[in-house]
């Protein structure tokens, strides 16, 4: 017994060393915040409702910009749309490094566009912003490609002659459909086996990564990963995608017309071909990622924001009214809705904004990281240290709306109903990192909308007072919860 005793102290002693050894070393002048345990960082502030709340609660403790240790590593928050916009607008160049999401970095692994850091990212942004302007983004061209997909999801909307439908894949298919279209220089029909595969494997790894685990997995990466888990799922689903896209591209390179590129991946292999310097950014691991990230964010992003739009449009139909009556002035009930028509129709323009100021797709932000030791608010933020810039906090800014927790167009109607900007209305973010797609959503985004609202009036088989607007998940996404809606033709 004594020895039992003897060794357990023995063993309590050596673990407080440990800790005392292993304490995170004195953080300099990075911002302050809760002091963290070894290994285990902030756990001990951390809500079980998530790292959203978390960091929210903390922000009222320690203001607007503030440390917290995920683990052991060093992150600082800023939130509201001053505080994002003075890092990511005033020092753009500092603040344009990426940082990493735990869950998905095996599979980027610091490649592709939307990952990459440094020289890498610069080059594979210019070659990727020149190229998707050559194939539409930007030019008339985009508009009739999105015109004929409205059309094609009307005809699909008429098959279902009123029945209740789950939207969530329809809308998965027309903005992939777009996307596809510039990358992989064709569209896929609603029923592809094959399509329908990789709409379901990034829907899935969405829902994984923006789960309870997937913000733990941030939390605890080093240490989880060797172990089983959804993290392996989505490692497993990319994987799988990440085969398709590479069939793609071997049949591009097969086919390939150097005086003809076709799409993004002709672009890219041509490109390729007159890069002779073995450093050069523009090689096959590069290609596969970039296209896997612009095939992810064109679909993803764009779609989830029609499927909570839609729920709202159930829940507050005042709004559908007032819609299909500017839509009836402007458009009619025979043309089709054009880009043009936006600047006409600005209580529709307000509702579009106000859904994707209310869906909050991605609350906490991109990761970002500072490219160099950082003065920012009388603090140093050290080179490559991360940073959230938390945008569910410029979204919901009531410095810059009016009851933000309201779903109301009017926050961007001025008094003679004309349409208003909003310098906090961030959904694609600002500064360098900017979402990529940022035209080609806003485009979608107006065209699906009022062309759905042209031909069809809507219901739901639920009571509008009883529809929950609680997300499904929130964590590195906010994905709306399912639900059935009937789309009836007017």
């Amino acid at each position: 017994m004594e020895f039992s005793v003897l060794l357990f102290f023995a063993l309590l002693t050596g673990f407080l060393l440990l800790l005392v050894r292993c304490r995170p070393k004195d953080p300099g002048c990075l911002p302050p915040g809760p002091r963290p345990l070894p290994f285990l960082g902030n756990i001990l502030q951390m809500d079980r409702r998530g790292l959203l709340k978390s960091f929210l609660q903390l922000r009222e403790k320690y203001g607007d910009v503030f440390t917290v240790y995920l683990g052991r590593r060093p992150v600082v928050m800023l939130f509201g749309t001053d505080t994002i916009r003075e890092a990511l607008v005033d020092q753009a160049e500092a603040f344009s490094g990426r940082g990493t999401i735990a869950t998905i970095e095996p599979v980027f692994q610091g490649y592709g566009v939307v990952f990459a850091n440094g020289e890498r990212w610069k080059a594979l942004r210019r070659f990727s912003l020149a190229t998707m302007r050559d194939f539409g983004m930007g030019k008339r061209s985009v508009e009739e490609r999105i015109q004929k997909e409205a059309q094609c999801l009307v005809e699909e909307l008429r098959k279902s002659k009123g029945a209740p439908l789950d939207p969530t894949f329809l809308f998965q298919c027309i903005t992939s459909n777009i996307i596809c279209s510039i990358v992989f220089g064709e569209r896929f029909d609603y029923k592809d086996r094959q399509f329908l595969r990789l709409l379901d494997l990034f829907y899935q790894s969405f829902v994984l990564a923006s789960s309870f685990y997937g913000q733990m997995f941030e939390l605890f990466s080093d240490f989880l990963k060797y172990f089983p888990g959804p993290h392996r799922q989505i490692y497993k689903n990319f994987q799988e995608i990440n085969t398709f896209i590479g069939h793609s591209v071997e049949k591009h390179r097969a086919t390939l017309d150097p005086s003809s590129p076709r799409d993004f991946i002709d672009s890219y292999l041509l490109h390729m071909e007159k890069k002779f310097n073995a450093h050069t950014e523009f090689h096959h691991q590069n290609l596969i990622i970039t296209l896997l990230s612009l095939f992810f964010a064109g679909t993803e992003t764009t779609s989830t924001t029609l499927h909570y739009g839609f729920l709202f449009m159930l829940k507050y139909s005042h709004v559908v009214e007032r819609v299909q009556k500017e839509i009836k002035e402007v458009i009619g009930s025979h043309c089709l809705p054009a880009l043009d028509d936006r600047n006409k129709m600005p209580y529709t323009d307000a509702v579009i904004h106000e859904i994707q100021r209310f869906s909050d797709l991605l609350p906490i932000g991109a990761p970002h990281m500072v490219t160099k030791d950082t003065a920012f608010r009388g603090f140093i933020i050290p080179k490559n240290t991360e940073v959230y810039p938390i945008l569910t906090s410029a979204l919901h800014d009531p410095n810059y709306f009016e009851n933000p927790d309201d779903f109301n167009p009017e926050h961007f109607l001025d008094a003679n109903g004309a349409f208003k900007k909003n310098d906090a209305c961030i959904p694609f973010s600002i500064g360098k990192r900017i979402c990529l797609g940022e035209g080609i959503a806003r485009n979608e985004l107006f065209l699906f909308f009022t062309t759905i609202l042209q031909n069809f009036s809507l219901a739901s088989p639920v009571a509008p007072k009883d529809i929950d607007l609680t997300p499904r998940e929130s964590g590195l996404g906010r994905l709306p919860p399912t639900y059935q809606i009937r789309f009836l033709p007017i």
